[in-house]
């Protein structure tokens, strides 16, 4: 058994700024501060997100105060459908990796994301891209600060859900950032990583990625990542 796990943000899909606009009317409804700015969100999971946006505000949080933010989140992406789909964008080749992974026997696929469940689910819902997703195999933002300790919990999850074991050298982890990378290594897992965000192929490279693609738009090089080309 083999095991495909995605990042979502840059990876998948671009929000195009809705994201970043719900992000401030939370965190100003939960804190009653205007969000002036925010802290840096490439590879970060929201907890960390939140926390470090409040320290730029002189703010205290704990786990009561993210998990409001969080539920704001989720209300707003779901009321926001409409126009993060008409703003945003599935980004070039997604659906067609995700359907080409999902003909291929003896694979599961899931996500390691810094989203909560809830947003998640949402915003690949949007785009048509949830339909492969196993959603109780991943792993996401309320359930660690830690990218690599995302990506240890999906792995377990799907062992635990499939019933099979899944060797390290078994999983592939699809990203676009540097943490990606990171999570990825310290699970000893493949990466295959995306310059479809804000880091450049050299830098992803750099970072150790097993491979590194310009995008999605060709399957073959995430069949090729799989040892089914």
């Amino acid at each position: 058994m083999q095991l495909v796990l995605w990042d979502i943000d840059h990876t998948l899909i671009a929000t195009q700024g809705v994201g970043r606009q719900i992000f401030g009317e939370c965190f100003e409804q939960v804190t009653g501060q205007v969000m002036k700015e925010q802290a840096a969100v490439d590879g970060m999971t929201e907890p960390v997100i939140f926390r470090e946006t409040a320290k730029l505000h002189g703010l205290d949080s704990d786990r009561a105060l993210f998990e409001s933010f969080a539920r704001c989140s989720a209300e707003r992406h779901q009321l926001r459908g409409a126009e993060l789909l008409n703003r945003g964008r599935a980004l070039p080749g997604a659906a067609a990796c995700l359907d080409a992974v999902a003909e291929l026997p003896g694979v599961a696929q899931s996500v390691v994301t810094g989203n909560v469940r809830p947003v998640a689910e949402i915003k690949l819902g949007v785009f048509g891209l949830d339909a492969h997703i196993q959603w109780s195999y991943g792993a996401y933002g309320e359930d660690d600060d830690e990218r690599a300790e995302l990506v240890r919990i999906a792995i377990q999850r799907a062992r635990q859900g499939l019933g099979v074991p899944i060797a390290a050298a078994d999983v592939l982890l699809v990203g676009d950032t540097p943490a990606d990378v990171a999570a990825g290594l310290a699970n000893d897992v493949q990466v295959l990583a995306v310059a479809s965000g804000r880091t450049s192929a050299d830098e992803l490279r750099e970072a150790g990625a097993t491979i590194v693609a310009a995008d999605l738009q060709d399957p073959q090089v995430l069949l090729h990542a799989l040892g089914r080309a």
